[in-house]
């Protein structure tokens, strides 16, 4: 009899658990990871092609956000930029997003900022607990780069470009971004083009880290390079530069 009435108990449980908004992720993360994702802070540097999904991604998660991006949408951008239609055109894109992020999840903790970030006003990510780097800017990537070690705050660099891409957590202790990359490719994605399915595949790499680094999960500064035209996935280890500026 109590056998049952335990078992009746858990299965009532366990309906209730699957009610909840978050029911899935709790199942797989466990009820205490899911619960710590939504109290932490992410800033994400750019809301374009890399970072409209991966805003989407984290606003369903349940985390709070911290949108930067100065930019307006254009309708080049909707083939990649899937948070934002038609009728969104010559509207910020941090603006936008941050009352699309409200709709999916009414209680969302999130603020949008109109802005690029400088050194001026690069204190703003303070707030956040983990940086996300969805810019296609390389100045702005190694000022991220040089506050962010300063800071000792985790970011994870990513970039997309034609049909392939690249993304690296960058932690305290190294390496950082400027121990592997001293000046960038002059291609850019208005000169050679981008397709949409690799920015989000390299948001969904992006997330997948953040998720991992936010729940206290051990992982390894692993620069992943993906190219869908070869369906091939590499890890390259990255050493810490001895002579590196920053994080030297």
């Amino acid at each position: 009899m109590k056998d049952i009435c335990l078992q009746k108990l858990e299965q009532k449980a366990r309906e209730k658990l699957l009610k909840s908004r978050y029911s899935r992720q709790e199942l797989y993360l466990g009820k205490q990871k899911s619960q710590l994702l939504q109290n932490k802070t992410v800033a994400i540097i750019g809301v374009g092609g890399l970072g409209s999904p991966v805003v989407e991604m984290l606003a369903r998660i349940g985390i709070k956000l911290i949108l930067i991006d100065k930019d307006k949408i254009e309708l080049s951008n909707l083939p990649r930029q899937v948070l934002f239609d038609e009728k969104d055109v010559n509207q910020y894109k941090s603006l936008t997003a941050a009352k699309k992020l409200k709709q999916i999840n009414s209680k969302l903790k999130i603020s949008a900022h109109t802005l690029k970030i400088n050194p001026k006003n690069i204190s703003l990510l303070k707030k956040a607990d983990l940086v996300l780097d969805c810019t296609d800017n390389l100045e702005t990537r190694f000022i991220i780069n040089q506050f962010c070690h300063q800071h000792k705050i985790p970011w994870i660099y990513a970039s997309a470009i034609r049909n392939e891409g690249y993304v690296m957590p960058i932690l305290p202790h190294g390496p950082c971004l400027s121990c592997f990359l001293k000046s960038g490719n002059k291609e850019t994605c208005q000169n050679v083009g981008v397709i949409n399915t690799i920015t989000m595949g390299i948001a969904a790499l992006q997330v997948n880290l953040a998720v991992k680094i936010l729940t206290q999960q051990k992982i390894e500064p692993i620069l992943y390079y993906l190219n869908l035209e070869n369906m091939e996935l590499k890890r390259i280890k990255v050493n810490k530069n001895q002579n590196c500026k920053v994080c030297n």
